[in-house]
């Protein structure tokens, strides 16, 4: 009993992604018990089976939304309302899903971490399904934070994925963020060593 009562537990989304593995990785080694259901196992954009997976795993003292993903698309003049609403689903409604059902779920000292982009701050033509979407977290997260849990959201910028380094020069190789890095930065924002952080956004 003494040992589950140390047992410091997390909800991790995205595991199969670059930074995903890193961070589940991350937090095996610091001893965490982790549970980090692939996209197959769990529809993020299903309430219930949201709920259903975060009841399954709590208490929770960390949950960590990397899930995710990008996708440039045409200008706004030139994009149908149903791609922009795809970026939605994919990045802040998950988000949302994810946080609605975990906040009920927190330990005392829990704490949530979202991801966003720098994107959200610095639209570029074609992004603006993606870009809004990420905003969207941010503003999510910071909402979250003022209502109670502890929440806070990174904001990366380019991260060293096979996929990064295949749409950029190996010359640029140099400006990718190694995902390892910033799972320390998320393992930190989950410790009680963080407590005082909370609506922050962390460039990473």
């Amino acid at each position: 009993m003494g040992d589950r009562r140390m047992t410091r537990r997390a909800f991790i989304t995205g595991s199969g992604g670059g930074l995903g593995v890193a961070v589940v990785e991350r937090f095996l080694t610091a001893g965490w018990n982790v549970t980090a259901p692939r996209r197959a196992e769990v529809d993020l954009n299903d309430p219930e089976a949201v709920r259903q997976a975060l009841e399954a795993a709590a208490p929770l003292h960390a949950v960590v939304n990397l899930a995710g993903g990008f996708a440039a698309g045409e200008p706004v003049g030139e994009t149908p309302v149903e791609t922009f609403e795809a970026s939605l689903r994919l990045n802040l409604r998950t988000t949302y899903n994810v946080c609605h059902a975990a906040i009920p779920l927190l330990a005392d000292d829990g704490a949530i971490v979202c991801t966003s982009s720098a994107t959200a701050h610095a639209p570029f033509a074609g992004s603006a399904g993606y870009a809004a979407s990420k905003a969207g977290v941010i503003a999510l997260a910071k909402a979250i934070a003022k209502e109670g849990a502890r929440c806070n959201v990174l904001v990366p910028s380019l991260i060293d994925t096979p996929a990064n380094r295949e749409s950029m020069p190996e010359s640029s190789w140099g400006k990718l963020v190694p995902p390892e890095r910033i799972a320390e930065v998320v393992l930190w924002l989950v410790s009680p060593e963080s407590a005082a952080v909370n609506g922050a956004e962390i460039p990473v």
